[in-house]
């Protein structure tokens, strides 16, 4: 194969994220980082094929975040990013590229655009990065006060000709195969480093200030905000009389009372309002419409199962849940005792920060059905932010 391939570099265990699992595998706008590159180089016209390079425990991860994807079959990295993406050229010796671009699977938001300017400057020369110039005034501390607070400024740094390197790094791909075998085990900073050592020509292109590289979780919020988008708000509505029993589910809570709660599933009014919010939100019907009552195998169902799905598909859209505010209206029982508890619930269900998650109790001071004890009701709002793409 001649033409470009792409080395998807992700088989770090971001220690500095921290969290259950790497941040190239954390969720962005509704899909894993790692996805967004893959596809975003798996759909490019001058990109021939794309590799991973990932850990060995996180195949599965991968091969999740990569379905329907047409990729390489990935390769397993090694201890230092530098020993990954030798590997990773090594392993692409039999398409025998003319380039390749090196690629962190945790920038996500890289574009065509920037992609089309690293390939055009390898027409002229051995490689190429993507940099941004240095605009903020640099200081450097005092390096034997590194332990004090406050540090010392030792000096300013002059920024002119700084730049903040970025990915993708292209290379014609026996320079930079031989680059990397020649300096196997020395961890520099980045491919470019390697190749200025060799004596390589390396030029830069204008990268991107949306290339950001997510290291920790306030970068993984504000890639979230850099994507366009659009705010919705959807409401609900949702009403259950009270019928014998011992105890009621309310925002996904047991909580005993003199008198249960009637209906198909466990008539979990909270969890009914919040699911049609969210469902109203981005436009997907009601809850009757995806768990019809007339069907069997969703008697005496938990409401956690619609909730889960109403959120599943807000993230297929590539939406992210904002707020939930629900407000459960009845006499008895007392909501207050049991607020934290619900909030809690909510927010395990969606994957929430409980911050995101408002729940109230209010009477109707016994007016109407609920004043008179018959029932329950409940009344949610759902914030959803939507990518430009769902906006229809």
């Amino acid at each position: 194969m001649s033409g470009c391939i792409a080395l998807v570099v992700g088989a770090g265990r971001g220690t500095r994220f921290g969290g259950g699992h790497p941040k190239q595998y954390q969720m962005l706008a509704g899909k894993p980082v790692i996805r967004h590159v893959l596809e975003t180089f798996g759909g490019h016209d001058r990109v021939d094929g794309v590799r991973a390079v990932i850990h060995a425990d996180d195949l599965s991860r991968y091969e999740a975040a990569a379905e329907g994807l047409t990729l390489l079959t990935p390769v397993f990295g090694g201890a230092t990013r530098q020993e990954s993406v030798l590997r990773g050229l090594d392993s692409v010796l039999d398409e025998n590229p003319d380039t390749v671009l090196i690629q962190d699977a945790a920038r996500p938001f890289v574009s065509s655009a920037v992609i089309d300017r690293v390939l055009e400057a390898l027409e002229q020369v051995p490689g190429a990065i993507p940099a941004v110039p240095v605009s903020d005034t640099l200081k450097r501390s005092d390096p034997d006060a590194m332990d004090e607070a406050p540090r010392r400024i030792a000096a300013t740094v002059d920024r002119k000709g700084l730049w903040r390197a970025q990915t993708p790094q292209g290379f014609r791909f026996a320079e930079i195969l031989a680059v990397h075998r020649r300096f196997m085990g020395q961890d520099l900073t980045d491919d470019a480093a390697l190749a200025e050592r060799a004596g390589l020509t390396v030029a830069l292109v204008h990268g991107s200030e949306d290339n950001v590289k997510i290291t920790t979780p306030e970068d993984l919020m504000r890639a979230e905000n850099l994507r366009p988008g659009e705010f919705r708000t959807g409401t609900g509505f949702d009403v259950h009389r009270f019928g014998a029993g011992d105890h009621v589910m309310l925002c996904g809570v047991s909580i005993p009372h003199e008198a249960g709660l009637m209906g198909h599933s466990d008539a979990d009014v909270g969890l009914h309002a919040i699911t049609d919010a969210l469902l109203g939100a981005i436009g997907a019907g009601d809850i009757g419409s995806h768990f019809p009552p007339s069907e069997p195998r969703w008697k005496g169902a938990a409401s956690e199962i619609f909730l889960k799905h109403a959120g599943e598909l807000v993230r297929a859209q590539g939406g992210v849940i904002v707020h939930l505010d629900v407000t459960v209206i009845c006499q008895t029982p007392k909501i207050g005792p049991h607020r934290d508890a619900m909030r809690a619930r909510i927010a395990e269900i969606l994957g929430l920060a409980v911050g995101r998650v408002s729940v109230k109790g209010t009477t109707t001071e016994r007016l109407g059905f609920t004043g008179r004890g018959e029932g329950i009701a409940a009344q949610a709002a759902a914030t959803v932010r939507l990518p430009l793409s769902s906006s229809g």
